[in-house]
């Protein structure tokens, strides 16, 4: 890493940990060069106006104050192809269109010859894509889930049978192929996982979610730990049956 790509990144070090501060040896340990290169390298940031400022103790270190301006956020060419990536990975999900307006703004702050540099790099790079659910039903679970609102949901389950569900929106579930909402079913009552390449339609209602004390142990076997569900309050009398 030449000394230009340093300074940036100890920016983005300190600024991923602030307000709490990081000793110049382990920067150094970090960057992989020595106490007295990091803390050159950190005086010349100061001078040129990083609002970087050293702690005095033995728990002390170099701060950043992210309550003044800063220089924007530096992408590389290969963080970019990475975030290119993991965006495309949720394609097909709610959130395709949130990642599509992340990239752009990723993309329109990047210097020229560091979105070359990615460009070329990513045409070395293919993505296989999920398999593609309707846009306005994956606009629709997104905002019942944002506003805990009540859905009604047109379902087609494994066997081919349509019917219509009134769901309580807990989260989502997935990644890769299948993305799945996890709701209450009133018709089933209990929680069940849609699979959203299987909804063909969904309507946001004006009703709000009421609380509910829920077992989400029952949903381990399509993963748990990628949802974000720990605040809700669980109890052990749940049926165990996920829609597939």
């Amino acid at each position: 890493m030449n000394r230009t790509d340093r300074l940036y990144a100890l920016v983005e070090e300190l600024r991923a940990v602030s307000p709490r501060p990081r000793s110049a040896r382990r920067l150094a340990e970090r960057f992989g060069v020595s106490v007295r290169t990091v803390e050159r390298d950190l005086r010349a940031l100061q001078e040129s106006g990083v609002p970087i400022y050293a702690e005095a103790g033995r728990n002390g270190g170099y701060v950043i104050d992210k309550r003044r301006t800063l220089p924007p956020l530096s992408i590389t060419p290969a963080e970019a192809v990475a975030l290119t990536a993991a965006l495309h990975s949720l394609h097909g999900s709610p959130f395709a269109d949130a990642a599509r307006s992340v990239l752009h703004k990723v993309r329109a702050v990047m210097p020229p010859r560091e979105l070359a540099e990615a460009d070329t790099l990513a045409e070395n790079v293919v993505v296989i894509p999920a398999r593609k659910g309707t846009r306005s039903v994956a606009k629709a679970v997104e905002d019942a889930i944002a506003r805990r609102k009540v859905l009604e949901l047109s379902y087609v389950d494994r066997l081919g049978a349509v019917s219509s569900r009134i769901v309580e929106p807990l989260g989502l579930l997935g990644g890769g192929e299948h993305w799945y909402l996890l709701a209450w079913c009133r018709t089933r009552d209990a929680v069940r996982g849609f699979r959203l390449e299987r909804v063909r339609d969904a309507t946001v209602l004006g009703e709000g979610v009421p609380s509910r004390d829920i077992d989400l142990t029952e949903i381990d076997a399509l993963g748990r730990e990628l949802v974000g569900l720990a605040r809700l309050d669980v109890s052990p009398n749940t049926d165990r049956t996920v829609s597939r």
